[in-house]
């Protein structure tokens, strides 16, 4: 393989923009060449090739193993050769589904959408690689580098010290300093296999609360599989709006279809990029980012994205295990208390599913929906305004997980969720480890009928 020559270097022939030419040999020698689908970058030394048709390619690469792949840079033209052998074909998993989405994209792209199946993602490793003699045009001009955008981001990302102060930070670095208008982030709730969203921007509404059910669409693929998952032209199947919309439509939560909170996003994104926010093996968020251009996130923007996500992860973890609690002086009562003149708000409550609605207006459900309604219940029987954490941990009403149970990125997202409402109540920092409920006006509990059955 030349020196001058390397797939991390040749990234761009394999966005599937320009199809890749693959030809195989018979075992008496006979020769057979056609286009592939997919030619997907997998490491510095592999690349992957979509398997849809059991054809005559199929049946000569079972047979002889080698076969050489003839690819073109979609800006300049350049051709290259690469001398591959085949290793398995993968049939689930990361790489299969992220060949799966890209593969949606590039069928949608040129009109084929609803013909191209992924069978599975046959692995080969790149033996060499050579340029190819040709005319070329000249190389379009050079963007900013990503490299200085990722570290001023992961500085400012460093110096945070809670939670809520990393996300709006993480926000403000992927607007200003990678220039990414639409952009979410959406915290796992492992045990309900789902996502909500807990922040946003450059959308009309933040969507704070709405879910995600893993394995549906972008999102919910990239938080299965655990991989970043990228697509660069629109791809119907994989707009997870409109997939959680259908599957809603066809099952058994048909009925809460208008208790739901609007998903936020562009209604037929160009690009698409899911990147998983772990720490260790444990999944924290996903980051999403979309487009209306074509071709806006590639290789480097994935790159620098998924490094930016690996401090992400374990800053996630850290801040949310710090013991931010208070030094065990007493609460205080709200002030100003709530005006007693002005009509109650009316608070229902479900206990079964933990959904909370006020003035008979869905707000937020689960664990989330749980914890306010613990709150707004000692206010009204012990008159209590200020919580601490350390307590709001020990108490069983709130339906905590026992293991990693993400109450602060739960309070932001109820923090949030209100404010976007606009209600008659809010929750606010008290001070370390604090938090405080802030009334406008009287509150009516109400115990819904699923809890009373």
């Amino acid at each position: 393989m030349s020196p001058a020559l390397t797939l991390d270097t040749l990234r761009n022939c394999l966005e599937g923009i320009v199809p890749a030419g693959l030809a195989t040999c018979a075992p008496d020698g006979t020769p057979n060449v056609t286009y592939v689908s997919q030619l997907m970058y997998v490491d510095p030394e592999h690349v992957a090739l979509s398997f849809q048709f059991f054809n005559k390619t199929r049946e000569n690469i079972l047979a002889n193993p080698h076969a050489t792949v003839l690819m073109m840079d979609p800006d300049t033209a350049a051709r290259y050769r690469l001398s591959i052998r085949y290793l398995r074909t993968e049939t689930a998993g990361p790489l299969f589904e992220r060949m799966k989405a890209t593969l949606a994209g590039i069928a949608s792209h040129t009109g084929m959408a609803g013909v191209f199946r992924l069978r599975g993602a046959d692995i080969y490793r790149v033996l060499a690689i050579e340029a190819v003699p040709g005319r070329q045009l000249p190389p379009p001009v050079a963007r900013a580098p990503l490299l200085p955008a990722l570290r001023r981001s992961v500085d400012a990302l460093s110096r945070c010290r809670s939670l809520d102060q990393l996300i709006d930070t993480l926000a403000q670095c992927l607007e200003r300093q990678f220039g990414i208008d639409y952009q979410m982030l959406l915290m796992a709730d492992e045990a309900g296999h789902r996502l909500y969203i807990v922040a946003s921007r450059g959308y009309a509404s933040s969507g704070a609360g709405a879910e995600i059910p893993y394995g549906v669409g972008v999102i919910g693929v990239a938080a299965r599989e655990q991989a970043p998952i990228r697509i660069i032209f629109p791809a119907a199947e994989y707009a997870y709006s409109r997939a959680i919309r259908e599957q809603l439509e066809g099952g058994e939560l048909a009925e809460q279809l208008e208790a739901a909170i609007p998903l936020p996003g562009l209604p037929d994104p160009s690009s698409q990029l899911a990147v998983p926010v772990l720490a260790g093996d444990r999944l924290m968020a996903v980051l999403y980012v979309e487009s209306d251009q074509l071709c806006r996130f590639d290789y480097d923007m994935e790159d620098a994205l998924v490094a930016l996500c690996a401090l992400l992860g374990p800053s996630m973890c850290a801040l949310q295990s710090e013991a931010l609690d208070d030094d065990g002086t007493p609460a205080l009562p709200a002030q100003p208390p709530p005006d007693a003149a002005a009509p109650p708000l009316r608070v229902r409550y479900f206990d079964q599913d933990g959904s909370l609605f006020l003035d008979d207006t869905y707000l937020i459900k689960g664990v989330a929906g749980s914890i306010l309604w613990t709150l707004l219940q000692d206010h009204q029987m012990l008159g209590r305004c200020e919580f601490s954490k350390r307590e709001m941990r020990l108490d069983a009403r709130l339906r905590l997980p026992e293991v990693c149970d993400n109450l602060d990125a739960r309070l932001i997202l109820l923090s949030r969720r209100l404010e976007d409402r606009q209600a008659d109540l809010r929750i606010e920092k008290a001070g370390r480890g604090r938090i405080r409920l802030v009334l406008s006006r009287p509150v009516s509990l109400i115990a819904g009928s699923a809890q009373a059955a």
